[in-house]
């Protein structure tokens, strides 16, 4: 006598068809997720490993993933073929300086858009925001003529002021000042404070991630700028890191020494690896909440 056939539920089935599905998505977003993060990662590795090894190894085919040894020796030639402190110095300097007015100008400037009546407000700001589709060399020959006839060539105010304009973070801060209640400044103007009150007691702690967002997008962007501190300065004592770089390839003639070429490379990237690694979240936070609330 044959056994009764034992069937499972169809609900059992189905919910294990959508568990095996849902197991075979996460598979393959995380393989998606690895193989882009490998892009990445492997020209960092290769760059970190090259500033360690002789032009031998560099050269040397199939590669060489790791190092013979860890020897500092190219990040000392590097330091002494160029003036790297000054260079450090030049760089630091202009993004501390540029980043400050770059927020300030970006903060001030959408509050106004936002809070205050004037004139053809709405004209002005879509003319602001064509600047976005102007190419930044565009400008430069202008900039440059403009400078120049202030007497600011290779001086720190060409090299910072013309670029304190921020079009995306005003953009981004505007934006985010839309979507904030309009009751808590009318109760501060019935109080009787003033609009610089207004702003930065009650609208800038409010609009933290957004403000740090900006901030650091402007850090990255003048700590990389490269075109216009190679034109507008013209000796060692007012050029920046990025310059400094490009000396190292050019002394070459020719031959490139990539292992000092990336041990320069070293000394233009930390820094900003550091600031982004301690502020990623800011950023991804910051940029979200700007797109989805804007």
């Amino acid at each position: 006598m044959n056994a009764p056939i034992i069937q499972a539920p169809s609900g059992t089935r189905r919910s294990s068809q959508v568990s095996g599905r849902h197991i075979a998505t996460s598979v393959l977003h995380y393989g998606l997720l690895i193989v882009v993060a490998l892009v990445f990662l492997v020209p960092l590795y290769w760059l970190f490993t090259s500033a360690f090894k002789d032009n031998t190894e560099i050269y040397q085919w199939p590669p060489v993933w790791l190092p013979s040894s860890l020897d500092p020796g190219n990040f000392v030639r590097a330091w002494q073929a160029a003036p790297f402190g000054q260079f450090l110095l030049n760089s630091a300097l202009m993004t501390t300086v540029g980043t400050v007015a770059k927020t300030v100008l970006a903060c001030t400037t959408a509050y106004a858009f936002v809070y205050l009546r004037f004139p053809a407000k709405n004209v002005l700001f879509v003319v602001l925001l064509s600047a976005i589709m102007i190419p930044g060399n565009v400008s430069i020959i202008v900039n440059y003529l403009t400078v120049s006839g202030l007497g600011w060539v290779n001086t720190y105010l060409g090299l910072i002021v013309p670029g304190i304009g921020s079009v995306f973070g005003t953009f981004l801060l505007r934006q985010h000042m839309l979507t904030l209640p309009r009751e808590l400044l009318e109760a501060a103007q019935v109080d009787g404070a003033s609009h610089l009150r207004r702003l930065v007691q009650i609208v800038l702690p409010i609009s933290r991630p957004i403000v740090v967002t900006v901030a650091i997008l402007a850090v990255i962007d003048e700590w990389n700028s490269f075109i216009w501190p190679l034109i507008v300065t013209n000796t060692d004592s007012m050029r920046t890191l990025p310059i400094g770089l490009y000396f190292l390839k050019a002394e070459e003639g020719g031959v490139a020494d990539w292992g000092l070429i990336m041990a320069g490379t070293v000394f233009v990237l930390l820094p900003m690896l550091v600031i982004f690694l301690l502020a990623q979240r800011f950023i991804v936070s910051g940029l979200v909440s700007g797109a989805v609330k804007g």
